[in-house]
């Protein structure tokens, strides 16, 4: 009878410890995405202030709050024409790098040759590459061909980048999908491309979903290669941005708003392949 009751209370103290440790790592979690969230919060709350309350308080909400700051943003061409003009190229680039990494992966994925093995650590050392290297490189190149000042360039000075990125992700969602499956469609008469469009792609959309993605984040989030080749005809966000600077110091509100407002893009991206996201972390390289 003691030998019971020592039982129970042992795995009562047992389910009461597992349950603090629990409680633990949810506090510690949330926590965690507390002090993630702090930045952003702080960037919406001095998109609401002017810039006197900005440079002389220091508080946790707007005391005058205005919308002057988005004001300046939404009715100022050049402000919002920079958005567009970034948007333009961030898309452009997400297309060309997905397009030309699917059939490179498909290649990794499926075959072998002499080589192979250090082209693909090639392509990734391109990644590895700090942007300012390929800056004055690519200015030059695009001034002379008369690709500088346009949104091609700065998509196709962003693919040197998310190419291997898009190569890499998808290569490891490929590997996946059984061989098989290509012989039995050759076998039924499918042609390469047929085969690799209605086929092969629905089997990995959760990895072009993936790769979309970041080459769509990596290429948004950029601001010295969209600085440099970008001048008059396409204003970025990048050139916007600078704008805020004068003689009489930094515009912190306007600035923090254009901050708010170029979040808003990745936040809709994430939100909608959310869920591809989720599998690429399960079963992709991510």
């Amino acid at each position: 009878m003691t030998t019971q009751a020592g039982t129970v209370s042992l795995k009562a103290v047992g389910s009461d410890g597992a349950g603090l440790r629990r409680i633990a790592r949810y506090g510690v979690l949330v926590l965690y995405l507390l002090f993630l969230l702090i930045p952003i919060y702080w960037l919406v709350n001095m998109s609401f202030k002017p810039n006197v309350e900005i440079l002389n308080q220091l508080t946790l909400l707007p005391v005058n709050p205005t919308l002057q700051n988005y004001a300046n943003i939404l009715t100022d061409p050049t402000w919002y024409m920079g958005y567009v003009h970034s948007l333009i190229y961030v898309v452009l680039n997400t297309v060309i790098s997905v397009t030309v990494a699917l059939p490179a992966a498909y290649a990794f994925s499926r075959y072998s040759f002499i080589g192979d093995k250090h082209l693909f650590f090639w392509l990734l050392t391109n990644r590895m590459a700090p942007p300012a290297v390929f800056a004055l490189p690519f200015f030059q190149l695009y001034s002379s061909i008369g690709l500088f000042d346009t949104h091609i360039a700065v998509a196709l000075a962003h693919c040197l980048f998310n190419i291997p990125l898009a190569v890499w992700i998808l290569e490891g969602f490929m590997r996946g999908v059984p061989k098989e499956i290509d012989e039995t469609a050759y076998i039924d008469g499918y042609s390469w491309g047929r085969f690799f469009v209605r086929i092969f792609m629905p089997l990995i959309a959760s990895g072009i979903g993936v790769a979309a993605f970041f080459c769509f984040m990596f290429s948004w989030v950029d601001l010295l290669l969209s600085r440099t080749l970008t001048s008059v005809n396409v204003k970025t966000i990048g050139v916007a941005m600078t704008r805020t600077s004068s003689a009489t110091g930094l515009d912190y509100g306007t600035l923090a708003a254009a901050g708010v407002l170029t979040i808003i893009p990745g936040a809709l991206v994430i939100w909608f392949v959310r869920n591809y996201i989720a599998k690429g972390f399960a079963l992709g390289r991510v």
